[in-house]
């Protein structure tokens, strides 16, 4: 398997995830993410990653599928855009109904590693391209309410290929969300003490600062909710490690915001 840069990083997140699974107290109990690693053969023990790194994309994963079910239950004849799916299982969680199209859409090389890993079911499409293409949007219908969902690729791009991704979003649907998380100045600052981003050779870019940032570059969207890793409602899963880390960080408040998850909301206001 060669895979570099953001697609590398799919790896250390399905372990992790793998690993959240096996808690006495997970934070995402993702089962499918165990049953992934058992059919992909890799040297997982090279990753040399543990348990103890999980929070770091469970309490992430875990707060966008809570947000993820919000939006289903509100429009359940919808359509679900989950770009940069990587080799997440979030179809497989949430499972939604049958009045929902499901698109997952990522380079091609994990799109073809994803068809040899997961099932397919009824009303999930798989979209070999990148996230910068702008042509994967025509093949995606536009004749209801959107969810979409890029959960850890927006510091991959820069400032100006992400504001063009949104923008272009909102302009070809008529309503939904984009729910999306990024990295403030500090997160992009701090790269290279980032294990899982030096070791894929990655290099982050966009730096968000606090949700004026996007709100003033995209327009037609509204903010609807905001977290950070420290505020999100998964973060009350963590072992006492991460509880102690949340108190020094109130001294801190770049460090504080250095993780966040957006959301926002287009269309008529209902």
């Amino acid at each position: 398997m060669n895979l570099t840069g953001p697609a590398k990083t799919m790896l250390s997140t399905l372990y992790l995830k793998a690993l959240d699974a096996e808690f006495e107290r997970p934070v995402l109990a993702d089962r499918y993410a165990q049953g992934a690693i058992d059919r992909i053969d890799y040297d997982w023990d090279s990753l040399d990653i543990g348990a103890a790194w999980a929070p770091l994309c469970t309490v992430r994963t875990a707060q966008y599928d809570i947000w993820a079910r919000r939006f289903l239950a509100r429009h359940p004849h919808c359509t679900v855009v989950h770009l940069g799916c990587g080799l997440d299982a979030r179809v497989f969680r949430l499972d939604p109904g049958p009045d929902v199209e499901w698109y997952d859409v990522d380079f091609p090389e994990v799109i073809a590693l994803r068809e040899k890993v997961y099932p397919s079911r009824p009303n999930y499409h798989l979209t070999p391209s990148s996230a910068t293409d702008p042509s994967w949007l025509d093949q995606i219908p536009a004749d209801r309410p959107v969810l979409f969902l890029a959960e850890g690729i927006s510091m991959y791009l820069t400032e100006d290929e992400g504001v063009a991704l949104l923008r272009r979003v909102v302009d070809r649907f008529g309503s939904g969300e984009l729910q999306i998380d990024f990295f403030n100045w500090l997160g992009i600052k701090s790269q290279k003490t980032q294990t899982l981003v030096r070791r894929s050779g990655s290099v982050l870019h966009w730096a968000v600062n606090s949700p004026e940032d996007v709100l003033r570059r995209v327009p037609g969207i509204r903010l609807r909710e905001w977290a950070t890793f420290f505020d999100a409602s998964t973060f009350s899963r963590v072992t006492a490690r991460y509880r102690a880390a949340k108190r020094a960080a109130r001294l801190a408040p770049a460090l504080r915001k250095a993780a966040q998850y957006h959301v926002y909301e287009f269309g008529p206001q209902s």
